[in-house]
């Protein structure tokens, strides 16, 4: 007979480190006040033959069957472009992002708009009526689609078995609590006891389960970091909130891959689809501005253009201003040193301030070209074609870099009227691109100045 004993330790709400003692700041994450005390219950570990007994005995590769599971279509082109093709039954998504920025918005769409499969969405933050209300904002209803407020994991689980629904949603995992921990709801033994649940039956059953998690202060998910390594994929919902576009990305995908993104725009009757976003992210003017530069980036396998706006001014305040939104301040940084020791350019007496319009944050080194054009237009205020666009990375030394698929991002220059694309010089696969385009290689930061602006 187990004979279950009581503990009490003190648990970082931020990383999950364990302390036996109360201390003020947490080695692991740095965080200071992040530990709380908890009770852990434990019993007495089952014996060696009742263990050997319960258990598996191990097979080698080949006698492992093999089962093809369709990905199931939830209806939303961008939400299955960044999970790789759908979802795939027995997986578990973790959705994070920040309060607002239309996560519960996107699951409930998702989940009225799958009309083949039974859903279960189980919601621990809003009451039936509060859903509703969403759902006759959003103008769609499904059949198929069960709703559901509660907080308890071991009630939850029973609907499920009872329902036997095809796709799980909790909405957030943060407000589940369990029974068998003796602690607050959103405490990092919660949390992980009751992922560890979910994540189990999924795995049991064949359901695919969506579940939406709160980020802390640093913009991170909220909980342990094993809540992370627990589940398939993790996908970060992102945007400015005073903007309408919103970014799904993937961090960790184990069924496809993670360098796809989702673009949507926020409306009034929901998330809508932004499936061709350089015509969004481009202004529509014919009048030339300094200080703007049109950059062709790639994210995963799509290319598309955006704006790239900059402004050089004399620095106020005596210590010159470096900000930068949207794109890495540090890169910045570090291309405002090669263009002031390459070109010859001193901005050490001014103040950069950096702009990716539209509200985006692009991680693609091919908008280095484009940073550094837009920069040297706000300096000298001469306006750059907007009929223009550049792609190409940056070194060190001033030479611009070869860049990946090239040619669909001449291809997507030449489908919406640009006359110009400048090039690396060193990507040689550009005379495959038959496109009505002039292609201008440039083998150094120099050569786009003599040819922009002399």
């Amino acid at each position: 007979m187990a004979v279950n004993k009581l503990k009490t330790t003190f648990l970082c709400q931020d990383c999950g480190a364990e302390s036996p003692k109360w201390i003020g700041k947490c080695p692991v994450c740095g965080q200071w006040n992040s530990y709380v005390e908890e009770v852990v219950e434990k019993s007495h570990k089952i014996g060696a033959a009742s263990a050997l007994d319960a258990g598996q005995p191990p097979i080698i590769l080949g006698e492992i069957p093999v089962v093809d599971y369709e990905r199931i279509n939830v209806g939303i082109d961008e939400f299955n472009r960044v999970l790789g093709g759908g979802l795939v039954p027995g997986s578990v998504v973790l959705i994070g992002g920040e309060p607002g920025i239309g996560k519960s918005t996107l699951v409930l769409q998702l989940s009225l708009l799958l009309k083949n499969k039974k859903i279960l969405y189980s919601s621990g933050e809003e009451s039936l009526q509060q859903i509703k209300l969403r759902a006759e904002r959003l103008k769609i209803d499904s059949p198929n689609c069960l709703f559901l407020s509660e907080t308890s994991l071991e009630v939850l689980l029973a609907q499920s078995r009872h329902v036997k629904p095809d796709v799980l949603i909790v909405d957030s995992i943060q407000t589940l609590s369990t029974e068998m921990i003796d602690s607050s709801p959103g405490s990092v033994t919660q949390v992980r006891e009751c992922a560890t649940a979910i994540m189990k039956y999924a795995k049991q059953n064949h359901i695919a389960v969506l579940l939406i998690g709160h980020i802390n202060k640093e913009g991170s998910l909220a909980g342990p970091k094993v809540l992370e390594h627990i589940v398939d994929t993790v996908v970060q919902f992102e945007g400015d909130m005073q903007h309408l576009y919103r970014i799904l990305r993937a961090t960790k995908n184990r069924f496809g891959s993670t360098s796809e993104i989702g673009i949507f725009e926020m409306r009034q009757e929901g998330l809508m689809e932004i499936k061709n976003p350089s015509e969004h992210l481009i202004p529509h003017t014919a009048q030339d501005v300094s200080g703007t530069a049109i950059a062709a980036v790639m994210e995963g396998v799509r290319p598309f253009l955006l704006e790239i706006q900059a402004l050089v001014s004399s620095a106020a305040y005596g210590v010159p201003q470096r900000s930068s939104t949207g794109f890495d301040l540090r890169r910045l940084n570090m291309l405002l040193a090669v263009l002031e020791k390459r070109v010859g350019f001193k901005l050490a007496s001014k103040d950069v301030f950096l702009n990716v319009a539209g509200g985006m944050r692009i991680t693609d080194p091919s908008t280095d070209l484009a940073v550094l054009v837009s920069v040297l237009s706000s300096n000298l205020d001469v306006a750059v074609d907007h009929r223009f666009c550049f792609a190409g990375e940056v070194g060190l030394t001033g030479e611009i870099r070869a860049v990946n698929r090239i040619n669909q991002r001449i291809s997507e220059a030449a489908r919406l009227g640009f006359k110009r694309i400048f090039v690396p010089l060193f990507n040689k696969d550009t005379s495959d691109a038959d496109v009505d385009i002039k292609i201008l290689k440039v083998a150094r930061v120099e050569d786009v100045f003599k040819s922009l602006f002399r």
